[in-house]
């Protein structure tokens, strides 16, 4: 079945053409929620409110965009009201050791199929990476990830974000450099301590 005629059943409350409907995003909207929050439980969590919400306002969908555009743009508005709501809350890292009764263990990585020193520097890397998105403000977080993570073309992230075209470019252009020049600082700073 189309598209089109699954929107038109689930505006007319078909529960079964609606979970069709949305079974083409569903991966893509928990990928933008774990990218933007971090934290695969608290991103399950927000996908699955995103689909509540669009479930119960799909009546209200006018079709002036596309249904996925639409989607998207629920799912980065509740991620963004999500971070706004968490922030000056104390976060826990993943690097943090867990603590027992009788001491503290450390996290372990799966073995999976690299070397140890392979899959460190890449968890490392990739650590480094997000948590200087992280660092990012929400604007410039919620471009980086939709363009350069999960590939939104830029009139995609323009019809999501509801900005001018222009301005999504100038935003990711301005977020790849303070991406940059907080990639370089970190690197700077551990050479330093290597140094001492």
């Amino acid at each position: 079945m189309n598209e089109g005629l699954l929107l038109e059943k689930a505006k007319k409350g078909d529960v079964e053409a609606f979970e069709q409907l949305i079974a083409g995003y569903q991966k893509r909207v928990f990928n933008i929620a774990l990218k933007m929050i971090g934290n695969p439980e608290d991103a399950s969590e927000l996908a699955q409110e995103t689909f509540i919400r669009v479930f119960k306002s799909i009546g209200k969908f006018k079709e002036e965009s596309l249904f996925s555009t639409w989607i998207y743009r629920i799912a980065t508005n509740i991620c963004l009201d999500e971070l706004r709501k968490r922030k000056g809350k104390k976060e826990i890292s993943l690097d943090e050791d867990i603590k027992l009764e009788n001491g503290e263990v450390s996290r372990q990585i799966e073995d999976t199929g690299p070397s140890p020193e392979a899959v460190a520097e890449r968890n490392e890397l990739r650590r480094k990476v997000n948590d200087a998105i992280g660092l990012l403000t929400e604007e410039h977080r919620l471009v980086i990830i939709m363009r350069d993570i999960q590939g939104f073309s830029y009139e995609e992230i323009a019809k999501i974000t509801g900005c001018p075209e222009g301005t999504v470019k100038s935003r990711i252009n301005r977020a790849r450099q303070s991406l940059k020049q907080l990639l370089k600082d970190r690197v700077e700073l551990l050479n330093e301590e290597y140094v001492k």
